[in-house]
């Protein structure tokens, strides 16, 4: 079994503040490379006396404890180096998210209030208006003032860690597809607890998400276990599966479209794969069908995992235990993970022992959101995260997530949930891949259908939903055709833009 973000979040907080262990590991490994990037290979050296450098220039601009450094990073090393720099000196850290829209970023910018604003070269374009100063990694136009040329001036000798575990060390942001992205805060004990991680200098990680999300939790847990990260701009599918093969990599992320892209992409029988261990696939419902064609043509390393920013990785269907064939592994999220709790409660505000909305609390979770008082008082009650997805708990003790609570209805006596009407589609021999988006506003379900071949059959799709969710189901589903099913920055679906083509 391999160790990933899914085997150690939620264990319980590590003895040290994260950015300490960072930079033992980095300081253990001296002259071996630790990151493979774009423009090149850093060693653990190097990447240490960039964080020592970065520290000493953010002291200089009166950064410290209490202080939010938020950066549009790139995957690229002098990022890492200004975020391990923030926390060095016992400031909280964030990468922001960039949702479409300048409008909605300065909203996003102003709600999380920082002290500083980072960017670089290749970021620069998703800075909005913002009242907060700003310094520059790399020359950046209408940005004076440069981060790098003031650490360069510094020295690279080492700088004793002023962080404490009770001091704000993390904000998180999340995807914001329902409007302007909260952002969960967590002090530097519980980003330790989330980074969490055994020794694995074997651990050869490719991350081409942004580091706004999970890349980042997964980028310090293979520096802290002594391994090597792979960082890619982009998650285009036959250059993944070059990397894997070139570099040897043992572990990868992916959220569901991006797995989708990659193991129906005929590079997959030209590449080896044989490192590979771990392929975790994230943030969507997984359809049974789409297990099934994921395991033919990848091998046994898929691993499904459920979790959100506000609460890290709850529960993992690991390799060893992924069954596609079995229909209560093919339908759930795996086992939750030692040291988180879950809970559900039904729509009459009780507690149920294995089924109603799901409600979390871990040593990782965060402990609320940066100045949103409402959404921080609706989820975080008493110590618990409501996360408003329905789930049930198996005979197995498997968890088993149904989708969001408001999207799964009760028609003529049968759950009809969005993953359950995306298998049945995906399982017709004309359809490569369906995302359904519920629509309750106007008593409808908006599926987005990628097909094999030349097109769909909508009436016989809608006939296989009548037959296994009801008529009625099947005469409020809208099925639309597009090119290229839109994505979020993250690469989830973006349910707002599926929406506007059914109303188009």
């Amino acid at each position: 079994m391999t160790d990933t973000a899914a085997d150690t979040a939620g264990t319980p907080s590590a003895p040290h503040p994260s950015v300490e262990q960072v930079v033992a590991a980095l300081d253990a490994a001296g002259d071996r490379v630790v990151l493979r990037h774009p423009d090149g290979e850093t060693t653990g050296a190097e990447l240490l006396a960039a964080i020592h450098r970065y520290a000493r220039a953010l002291a200089g601009l009166g950064i410290g404890t209490g202080d939010l450094v938020a950066q549009y990073g790139p995957n690229r090393p002098d990022a890492l180096a200004v975020r391990y720099a923030t926390h060095l000196i016992d400031a909280a850290a964030v990468y922001v998210s960039a949702p479409p829209g300048a409008d909605r970023r300065a909203q996003q910018l102003a709600q999380i209030d920082p002290r500083v604003v980072v960017v670089f070269p290749q970021t620069a374009h998703l800075l909005p208006e913002t009242t907060a100063p700003v310094v520059a990694v790399g020359p950046v136009a209408g940005v004076p003032e440069r981060l790098d040329e003031l650490a360069a001036a510094q020295p690279s000798a080492p700088l004793a860690s002023r962080a404490h575990l009770a001091d704000l060390g993390t904000v998180l942001s999340s995807g914001g597809t329902t409007g302007i992205p909260k952002s969960s805060v967590r002090d530097v004990a519980a980003w330790a607890a989330a980074v969490a991680t055994p020794h694995r200098p074997e651990r050869r990680q490719l991350a081409s998400g942004p580091e706004a999300y999970l890349t980042q939790i997964l980028v310090a847990q293979t520096l802290i276990g002594g391994g090597t990260v792979v960082l890619r701009d982009d998650s285009d599918p036959a250059a993944l599966l070059a990397s894997i093969e070139t570099d040897r990599i043992t572990d990868l992320f992916l959220v569901e479209p991006q797995l989708v892209a990659l193991m129906d992409h005929p590079d997959v029988a030209a590449r080896d794969l044989s490192s590979l261990r771990t392929l975790t696939h994230i943030g969507a419902s997984a359809p049974p069908a789409l297990r099934r064609r994921a395991v033919e043509r990848l091998g046994p390393v898929l691993q499904h995992t459920y979790g959100a920013s506000e609460i890290g990785i709850v529960s993992a269907l690991r390799p060893a235990d992924y069954d596609p064939a079995d229909p209560e592994r093919a339908t759930c999220a795996g086992t939750v993970l030692p040291g988180v709790e879950v809970r559900f409660r039904r729509d009459d505000g009780a507690l149920d022992p294995t089924y109603g909305s799901i409600e979390v609390r871990s040593p990782a979770m965060a402990h609320g959101y940066r100045n949103r008082p409402v959404e921080q008082a609706e989820h975080f009650v008493d110590g618990w995260y409501r996360t408003g997805d329905l789930g049930r708990l198996g005979d197995d003790g498997r968890l088993h997530v149904l989708g969001r609570a408001a999207d799964c209805t009760v028609v003529d006596g049968r759950l009809v949930t969005p993953t359950g009407i995306e298998d049945t589609l995906m399982r017709r021999p004309d359809v490569r891949y369906a995302v359904v988006v519920a629509d309750p506003a106007r008593g409808r379900r908006i599926a987005a259908v990628l097909p094999w071949g030349a097109g769909v059959d909508v009436a016989a799709g809608r006939d296989a939903v009548a037959t296994e969710h009801g008529r009625a189901v099947a005469d409020t589903l809208v099925v639309v055709e597009p090119d290229d099913l839109p994505l979020t920055e993250q690469g989830k679906p973006d349910r707002a833009a599926i929406m506007a083509m059914a109303s188009s």
